[in-house]
């Protein structure tokens, strides 16, 4: 499987990972998540090259995750907003958030830490069945084809 060519395989997370699966971008989600907004906000918060972010920043746009709102007329800026596509990887986001809490963060624990808003309390990312709420883990799951799946050769 070659990396330019994982948005053509059957498979959604190698597609997925066209879009999202480099390091910048997901950064750049995180701050997105963050309320981080401005080009320079961008810039300064993740230290990254002005190329790569605008390559990376341009792909969000295309791909519909972010969307350009103007908020400047002379000389034309922007602000990057999460679309309603870009505001359902925020499972994604929180689910690493949280593992790298778990495994990485050290003794003093998260650097972060996420708060409901409707119930005040702190939370850990817990991924459910959407049919009966139960929680799971990967020993709770089988796959079998899909719909969408190819036809083995």
């Amino acid at each position: 499987m070659q990396w330019n060519e994982l948005s053509k395989e059957n498979c959604s997370l190698a597609r997925s990972l066209a879009v999202v699966g480099d390091r910048w971008t997901l950064l750049i989600l995180r701050d997105a998540f963050l309320r981080v907004r401005r080009f320079e906000e961008f810039e300064n918060s993740l230290g990254i090259a002005r190329r790569v972010l605008s390559e990376r920043l341009a792909l969000l746009v295309e791909e519909d995750i972010l969307k350009k709102v103007p908020y400047q007329e002379n000389p034309p800026r922007y602000e990057y907003r999460l679309t309603e596509k870009g505001l359902d990887l925020y499972p994604v986001i929180i689910s690493l958030v949280h593992w790298g809490d778990r495994h990485y963060a050290g003794r003093r624990g998260a650097p972060m830490l996420h708060t409901h808003k409707t119930c005040g309390h702190d939370f850990q990312s817990v991924l459910t069945c959407s049919e009966c709420g139960e929680s799971l883990n990967a020993r709770d799951v089988t796959v079998r084809p899909g719909p969408g799946a190819k036809k083995r050769a």
